[in-house]
Parts: C-alpha cells; sequence; structure tokens
C-alpha cells in the first residue's frame, strides 16, 4: 500500500511539468496564508485586527454592510462591531444609500484610507516576495490572479 503524505506535505511537481489542482491549491494556500501572517502583524503595529485591517482596504468604494459580511465570509451580525470600532477611531463612516435608505453604506475616511496605506507599507515580508519578481513577472501573476477570479472587481 503507497505511503500517504502527512496532510502538511507539499504535493511535489517535477521541474518543467504541469501542475495538478492539488498542487496549484497547496501553492496559494501557502501564499495566503504568509500574506495574511504579514497582513496580521502589521495591521497589529497599528492596533487593527486583521479583520479590521481586512475591511478597510476591501473598501475602495462605498460598500453595504451586507456586501462587507459577504465580502469578509461573517455573519452580518459581526459587521456591524467591526464598524462600529472602526468608526469610533475616525476610520469609516457610515451613510444611508441615497437609492434605498434601508442600506447603510461604509465608506473609508481619509484617516481609513492612510491606515491601510500604513499597513501596507508595514507588510515586509509581502513586499520582499514581490520584490523576488521583475517586472514581466509580477505583471504576469496580476493577470493570472485576475483569471482566477474575473468576476471580482480589481
Amino acid at each position: 500500500m503507497p505511503a500517504i503524505p502527512a496532510p502538511h506535505a507539499s504535493p511535489s511537481t517535477p521541474q518543467g511539468a504541469v501542475p495538478a489542482p492539488d498542487a496549484l491549491m497547496e501553492r496559494l494556500a501557502r501564499a495566503a496564508a504568509s500574506y495574511y501572517r504579514d497582513l496580521a502583524a502589521a495591521a497589529a503595529t497599528h492596533g487593527l485586527t486583521m479583520a479590521q485591517a481586512k475591511m478597510l482596504i476591501l473598501l475602495r468604494q462605498p460598500t453595504p454592510m451586507r456586501a462587507l459580511a459577504g465580502l469578509l465570509a461573517c455573519d452580518a451580525s459581526n459587521i456591524t462591531g467591526l464598524v462600529d470600532r472602526l468608526e469610533s477611531r475616525g476610520l469609516v463612516s457610515r451613510h444611508l444609500d441615497p437609492g434605498d435608505r434601508r442600506i447603510k453604506n461604509v465608506v473609508a475616511t481619509e484617516e481609513g484610507r492612510e491606515a491601510v496605506r500604513l499597513v501596507r507599507a508595514d507588510m515586509r515580508g509581502t513586499s520582499a516576495a514581490f520584490a523576488r519578481l521583475d517586472d514581466e513577472g509580477r505583471r504576469s501573476l496580476y493577470e493570472l490572479l485576475g483569471r482566477l477570479h474575473p468576476d471580482e472587481t480589481a
């Protein structure tokens, strides 16, 4: 009976071979885990939780609270607490949607956008990983990531 690799073992793909979906998922998961460790550490430096930093990063435009729950893959009831804490720090504000006054849109303030800039500047591990790529490598990665989830906004 063949040995089953340990759960933490990475599927290996010989040099030049087309990687199987499992190998791609493993690489993506490792890259995402590394990114989120880096984000959590940088966010903590600025007194933010990772969830708060993720929300601020998503707020490139006014976004309904229910949509934020979907984007952050959490219950809508959690969003209210996150928004309350960010709003008390002046990083976001809530506005009634002009088209439907039942909807509250969350908007990053100038201070919130600055917090995102500072957190990203402190993500040294992620910056170092991107620095290992040349211009063409960064262009290719950007294009490939866009092709993985083309229905999501850039």
